[in-house]
């Protein structure tokens, strides 16, 4: 997939690819997040005290690196989503011209702080031991922002998936826009079959990546929980990439 060429993003094979990829940096992520123990300090706002931020430590770490990546391009590329827009820097590399593959958006489709929150309050105290140890709540913040910044990724990807669900059926898709039918384009978008298939393919995924090679595999010695892998595509990631895909539908027929 180029996004200096229009054909292969649209292609639905492409996106697919693209999807079924981004499940493995998924859960080498949350295997790698899994190493250190909740450290519950780093996500409470002041918890660990910085000068002239009164946010969480790990939200700090992100968005510092979040203002030096702007800096070389990354939130230029139509598949990148912040979680803090409003502090991005200007890139000092020549700004790369990407076709219009997208339909621009009044709203600037943005579910980050929803991911964030589930990542939090859900997903680490699933895949990591109670406890804290201060010598690594950097190392685990930084396992952290690896990890919202690829299911943000992939669920942002969404946009994708509904414009070529758009282009594929466009007439059908018009009717339920101009009716403002919500329900009907979430129906429309959702193939529990492949849904399934996704859910299995990821616990497979935890289950071979988690395992040390030259160990018998056991649900006890597993680096992540491949249950609540799971579990977090089931009941966060694919309901919230089809809230993307409807609100982006909603508005594709919207002028720029």
């Amino acid at each position: 997939m180029d996004f200096l060429k229009p054909e292969t993003v649209m292609d639905l094979a492409n996106i697919r690819s693209a999807l079924i990829r981004m499940e493995d940096t998924i859960v080498f992520n949350l295997i790698e997040r899994a190493k250190f123990p909740r450290q519950d300090i780093i996500y409470k706002a002041g918890g660990i005290e910085i000068p002239g931020y009164d946010g969480s430590f790990m939200e700090w770490i992100l968005r510092e690196e979040e203002i030096v990546h702007s800096k070389i391009r990354r939130y230029e590329s139509p598949d990148e989503v912040p979680f803090f827009p409003e502090v991005l820097s200007t890139p000092i590399l020549p700004p790369l011209s990407y076709p219009a593959v997208l339909h621009p958006h009044p709203n600037k489709i943005n579910v980050n702080d929803k991911i964030k929150d589930f990542y939090v309050n859900h997903i680490v105290p699933s895949i990591s031991a109670e406890g804290a140890q201060a010598e690594n709540f950097g190392s685990s913040s930084l396992c952290d922002v690896e990890c919202l910044r690829s299911l943000s990724r992939r669920i942002h990807f969404g946009r994708f998936v509904a414009e070529s669900k758009y282009l594929s059926e466009t007439k059908k898709i018009t009717k339920m826009i101009i009716a403002k039918d919500a329900a009907g384009l979430d129906e429309a978008i959702t193939n529990k079959v492949v849904e399934q298939q996704v859910l299995a393919r990821l616990k497979k995924k935890a289950e071979t990546y988690g395992i040390d090679p030259n160990m018998t595999a056991n649900p006890d010695t597993n680096k992540v929980n491949a249950e609540a892998v799971v579990a977090m595509y089931e009941n966060w990631v694919i309901p919230l990439t089809k809230v993307v895909e409807v609100e982006y539908l909603l508005h594709r027929l919207d002028k720029e």
